[in-house]
């Protein structure tokens, strides 16, 4: 159907005119190879067995915690469990969905496995997109598909689990069968899509990078600190700091501009705070816009992928990953954040 959003009109498919009946029917006959069992790779392959298609994992063993996952989520190996190489094999549908720097390290050991009349899928843009760095470069005599969930794999999950779904992106990079967009649409319901609206490759990995870095987690959590650390200097305690910053923004506010939007969220707060988020506002705005400019920029250049793919394919990656989320973990603010989590009412129950 066709959508107006802020008087521009997008395309976007519901679970109503593509039911998930429609979705099996397309899917009937193929096997669904799911790469990688960290992050997306569960949710997707758990909602997609939950509705009916033939899903298989590809997992290196070697990542025995991933493997253990795999086994422990009711997959077999030899049966339904297989190394990355003999799951894109077996699979008619080959769904990509290990890192960013592990597709680009993997992608040697994948293609081969590529037969003709293959889809190729994508939950993110980034190998297809910044090709000249990942040499990611698939076969012309295959489908190149993607639906990208916007959210984590939890979410995706959970979700799916309460009977909502999550709102996802699609695009189709390469139709060489003629049923790319069916195949498309069909998994992008039976991983747990509520809704999907159509962009494209390019489209999708610049808004993604842009929102990660940006509003979805960089800019958040350096507002937070920035905040926090005010109100810390000016002599505020711990607690009261924390709940101010974050804890009335995710357990209140947020809420309220997820139910009906920020103009819905302000016409409910106390006049005091409208107006002062009303006054504010513009001036947040133009000291955040410059530094957005230069994340786009940074993003469509190719600057964050050779960042990514050179830190994230270190093989001291992880050690390094956990020094950093254990500093930000073991913050004064986030160890607040334990404590004031720890008084929610459904915790204390607990106790």
């Amino acid at each position: 159907m066709e959508m107006d959003f802020g008087g521009t009109m997008e395309k976007v498919v519901t679970r109503d005119e593509f039911p998930l009946k429609k979705a099996q029917d397309i899917l009937k006959g193929e096997v669904i190879a799911v790469l990688g069992y960290g992050v997306q790779g569960p949710a997707q392959a758990l909602n997609m067995r939950d509705n009916g298609v033939n899903v298989i994992i590809g997992q290196r063993p070697e990542e025995k915690a991933y493997w253990q996952k795999a086994i422990d989520d009711g997959f077999v190996p030899g049966k339904s469990l297989f190394t990355l190489e003999e799951a894109a094999e077996r699979a008619t549908i080959i769904q990509y969905l290990i890192s960013d720097a592990g597709q680009m390290l993997q992608w040697p050991n994948i293609k081969p496995h590529l037969k003709k009349g293959d889809a190729l899928y994508f939950s993110h843009g980034f190998s297809i997109v910044y090709k000249d760095q990942t040499h990611v470069i698939p076969p012309a005599d295959i489908d190149v598909i993607m639906v990208a969930p916007k959210g984590s794999g939890t979410n995706v999950r959970r979700n799916f689990q309460a009977g909502s779904g999550i709102n996802s992106s699609y695009a189709v990079f390469q139709d060489a069968t003629g049923k790319a967009m069916d195949r498309c649409l069909a998994l992008g319901i039976v991983v747990g899509s509520g809704y999907l609206f159509h962009t494209t490759f390019e489209k999708e990995v610049y808004s993604d990078l842009t929102g990660e870095r940006g509003s979805l987690m960089g800019a958040l959590a350096g507002m937070f600190d920035a905040q926090y650390n005010v109100l810390r200097k000016n002599g505020h305690s711990p607690s009261e700091s924390f709940n101010e910053t974050v804890e009335e923004l995710t357990q209140s506010l947020i809420r309220l501009v997820a139910e009906n939007g920020m103009d819905w969220m302000y016409a409910n707060c106390s006049t005091t705070a409208q107006r002062g988020a009303l006054d504010w506002r513009p001036r947040f705005r133009k000291a955040y816009e410059p530094v957005f400019e230069d994340l786009y920029k940074s993003v469509k250049t190719g600057k964050e992928t050779e960042i990514v793919l050179r830190v994230n394919g270190a093989p001291d990656y992880k050690e390094k990953l956990e020094k950093e989320l254990s500093e930000m973990r073991n913050s004064e603010m986030w160890k607040a954040g334990a404590a004031v989590r720890s008084l929610r009412p459904e915790n204390w129950k607990k106790k």
